[in-house]
């Protein structure tokens, strides 16, 4: 099918239904047009995987806040003023912000070694390693209208990028950041403790269910023992088995498949069928941030890791029965299927 075919079929009127039970959603964060579209098949009623308004409202710093709330270890961070003006603003606009900025106190409080990064990025790019304030100040004046986030460098004795699929099912895999891409996977290192694993796959479940992301990865830096969330916005992540590897591969396709298929026999035509995290939820209901928080472990202690390669024995999960989806299930970019032969 060519991509006109394709655009076609998504293009709809306002309030039109796209005809799809679910969707899922690997391309938005890049093509506006679909994020748009989506928003629109959404309030139609189609599951969204994941929630388009969500994640056009979610970026780092507010996940790292968010993190500190709910009891994760992250680094230290703090957010940094872009170094150019944005488009269409001048200095008048920025009369409320105090200057200069306390750069002593940032220094003392974050550190060196330390990373800084645009606030809401991802793969890597505009990414800088700082050693010291000369350093810090050379890549700062290279940033031009990003805003950027400064964040502790945690000098990790291990390393774990973990794949979370409908907030319940998490697959740990040992992981290698300062490897080139394609052997990030091929570690090295000593096998895990279960107890760390564990510690980890809470965290994980945590984090998404307050995000309230369907399909997204965290990593985790290991200091001493103890995990901090270092990645965990990233809700289209990488998933090519060039890079991953081919079990980790057939693990994310088949749990990705398997619950996109849960949705659709869940999905009802007409209402909202997205998943909000624990965050806006209580919010709406004017609660405390916390008051889900023991309803959400209670669901945490009833799910399993499944086992990625990681040279760790844990306990292979559950497997999702399979069934046919009402309507289609569309991935990566939705594409309406042919209806099946009698």
């Amino acid at each position: 099918m060519s991509r006109l075919q394709i655009v076609s079929n998504l293009i709809s009127q306002v309030s039109q239904p796209l005809d799809y039970a679910v969707i899922v959603d690997r391309i938005s964060q890049d093509v506006p047009f679909y994020r748009a579209t989506l928003k629109n098949a959404a309030i139609c009623g189609t599951a969204v995987i994941n929630n388009p308004f969500w994640w056009s409202a979610d970026e780092k710093f507010f996940n790292n806040a968010l993190a500190v709330k709910i009891g994760v270890p992250v680094p230290k961070t703090v957010i940094l003023p872009s170094k150019e003006l944005p488009d269409d603003t001048t200095d008048n606009s920025f009369r409320n912000l105090a200057y200069p900025l306390d750069w002593e106190g940032i220094f003392h409080y974050v550190g060196f070694p330390a990373y800084m990064k645009p606030f809401d990025g991802g793969g890597w790019k505009e990414v800088y390693q700082i050693n010291n304030l000369d350093d810090l100040w050379d890549k700062y004046n290279q940033t031009k209208q990003y805003v950027m986030m400064l964040q502790e460098e945690i000098i990790f004795q291990d390393y774990f990028r973990c794949y979370c699929i409908g907030g319940k099912h998490v697959r740990i895999m040992q992981y290698e950041p300062r490897n080139p891409h394609h052997l990030r996977y091929e570690h090295g290192k000593a096998p895990a403790e279960k107890k760390l694993l564990e510690t980890v796959k809470d965290y994980v479940i945590k984090l998404n269910k307050y995000l309230g992301y369907d399909f997204n990865t965290v990593e985790f830096a290991i200091r001493d023992g103890v995990p901090y969330a270092i990645d965990f916005c990233n809700p289209a992540p990488d998933a090519e088995v060039t890079s991953v590897g081919q079990e980790n591969f057939e693990w994310v396709v088949e749990t990705a498949a398997d619950y996109a298929i849960e949705r659709a026999k869940k999905q009802k035509d007409g209402q909202d069928n997205l998943t909000w995290g624990e965050y806006v939820k209580t919010s709406a209901a004017k609660e405390h941030l916390l008051s889900s928080e023991k309803k959400i472990e209670k669901k945490a202690e009833k799910k399993e890791v499944s086992k990625g390669a990681i040279d760790h024995t844990i306990k292979a999960e559950g497997a999702i029965k399979k069934a046919a989806p009402k309507k289609a299930v569309a991935i990566k970019p939705a594409v309406k299927k042919a209806p099946a032969k009698k």
